[in-house]
């Protein structure tokens, strides 16, 4: 089982809640409707949606390390505590600007880090085994395994099913780097466990996670350096949103060294030395802590997946757009098996699951993982929202679009709160109020991009957008402005003529 460190009182509530070390495994019913595996996101609203439809179905819930996944352990609860502290520094840093002079700040990374065992610990009731168990749900905790097309086993004991759900999961990968095994690193599953700041820590790959964390640790006293194979951190972003984060890294003290190939990681008297080549020259960085984050590994090994017929791959297993493996009583739901790997996103396949394996057998019809509209967020600061396409999206799909760009500096909440390097980006198609996709770069764009979403869910247009009255002043109405903005675009040469004529007689 994964290490939770320290084993301090929060710890040990919390693995009292996910994986209590007495625990008992019920005995097998005969058949179960729905045999889940993994017991993160995707796999806890599977089950919890199953058992609780009142049908009297049969569930079995399997999971071999802890309950709650990574979004509770590892990822979504811990990280998203530390952040909240490290933007208290942010805001004290740029309190000198708003007329507020704190002096040095005094960080307690020990305090800091103890708070998030905390809350971690607070929350983690909701993903117990004991709570699933009060829920109709057979709880097994072991590992599981395929034997045949009907059926688990976990240990000893052998579950037999008419569907079976995949949701286990990924991890972090880790690169073939020489000697870095040698010399130890970090990853999501054990930074949370350290007690003491690092003073030197160098971050492996400037994706979502690398970013939030190199930000995260440098307010926090690191002294952090951030690695990265590409010319730009953030990849997948809007360019001029990842342009904006990565000059806020560069002003907060965050060594950027982009267009990075390792070539080797030793360990000497001063620390942990990574060998690295860059724009044709070669480099060192010595540190005392390595944070990987690379990217994700599906968890499949010991599934036995080859023996009843479902294909994987190195991204994961093979599903339909109905999350139907190829073997068609199993289904797969998060990020074993997604591309979208956010635990919003393994929530919303979760009840795909639901209804393709217990409901469109009567007819009752099927859901589609193409028909989401998916948000995400980097949880920076400031945070970068996006949803729906991009303009590179869309100029691959042949879209023909337009593009309204409202700057953050424009919008007076922004200004009022010294908030102003950011921006709304809304992308519609050509000749249509019809929004294709939206990126927000501000410090909330997180809670500002749901209106976004719930108007393209909806087939809300930047028309009936526009008609939106939001409260003055907010950051949202950067929402307002954009929807005004393509609202005037409709204006004609007469029509501009007839009311500048109005106006003057006015």
């Amino acid at each position: 089982m994964k290490k939770i460190l320290p084993m301090d009182g929060y710890n040990q509530q919390l693995i009292e809640y996910v994986h209590p070390n007495d625990w008992v495994n019920p005995q097998p019913a005969d058949i179960y409707d729905l045999v889940v595996i993994g017991a993160g996101t995707a796999g806890l609203v599977v089950a919890a949606g199953a058992a609780g439809l009142g049908l009297g179905l049969k569930v079995a819930l399997i999971e071999r390390h802890l309950m709650g996944g990574d979004c509770l352990n590892f990822g979504c609860v811990p990280s998203k505590t530390i952040i909240r502290s490290s933007r208290i520094v942010g805001e004290i840093w740029r309190g000198q600007e708003l007329g507020i002079g704190a002096g040095e700040i005094e960080i307690d990374f020990g305090t800091i880090m103890e708070r998030m065992r905390r809350i971690r610990s607070q929350i983690s009731h909701h993903d117990s085994a004991a709570r699933f168990k009060s829920l109709g749900v057979d709880v097994f905790l072991g590992d599981g395994q395929f034997t045949s097309n009907d059926a688990v086993t976990v240990g000893k004991q052998v579950l037999k099913f008419k569907k079976a759900v995949i949701a286990t999961g990924a991890r972090a990968a880790t690169p073939q780097i020489p000697g870095l095994a040698e010399v130890g690193y970090l990853t999501n599953e054990t930074v949370f466990s350290l007690v003491e700041c690092p003073r030197r820590l160098a971050v492996i790959g400037g994706g979502p996670v690398g970013c939030e964390l190199a930000q995260t640790l440098q307010r926090l006293g690191c002294e952090v350096v951030l690695l990265h194979r590409s010319s730009h951190i953030l990849n997948k972003e809007d360019r001029e949103a990842a342009e904006i984060l990565q000059q806020v890294l560069i002003k907060e003290g965050v060594n950027l060294i982009l267009d990075c190939q390792l070539q080797q990681v030793t360990a000497t008297d001063k620390g942990k030395t990574i060998t690295y080549h860059s724009n044709d020259r070669s480099g060192t960085v010595t540190v005392d802590e390595i944070l990987l984050s690379t990217g994700r590994t599906p968890n499949l090994e010991s599934l036995n997946l080859a023996q009843v017929g479902v294909d994987y791959d190195a991204k994961g297993v093979r599903v339909n757009d109905y999350l139907q493996t190829t073997n068609p009583r199993i289904y797969a739901a998060g990020d074993v098996c997604m591309k979208w790997q956010f635990t919003h996103a393994a929530d919303a396949a979760a009840r795909i699951v639901i209804k393709n394996t217990l409901f469109s057998p009567f007819g009752l019809g099927k859901s589609k993982l193409s028909s989401l509209v998916m948000p995400w967020v980097t949880y920076t600061d400031p945070e970068i929202a996006h949803v729906g396409l991009s303009a590179d999206d869309a100029q691959k799909q042949g879209i023909q679009f337009d593009t309204i760009k409202i700057l953050m500096s424009s919008v007076d909440r922004a200004i009022t709160d010294g908030e102003t390097d950011g921006f709304v980006k809304i992308i519609h198609r050509r000749g249509s109020d019809e929004i294709l996709g939206a990126t927000i770069v501000t410090s909330h764009a997180g809670d500002i991009i749901s209106e976004v979403t719930t108007a393209m869910v909806n087939k809300i247009g930047l028309s009936k957008l526009s008609s939106v009255i939001h409260p003055y002043p907010t950051q949202a109405d950067c929402i307002k402005k954009a929807a005004d903005a393509y609202r005037r675009t409709l204006l004609t040469p007469r029509t501009k003529k007839i009311l500048g004529l109005l106006t003057k007689f006015s």
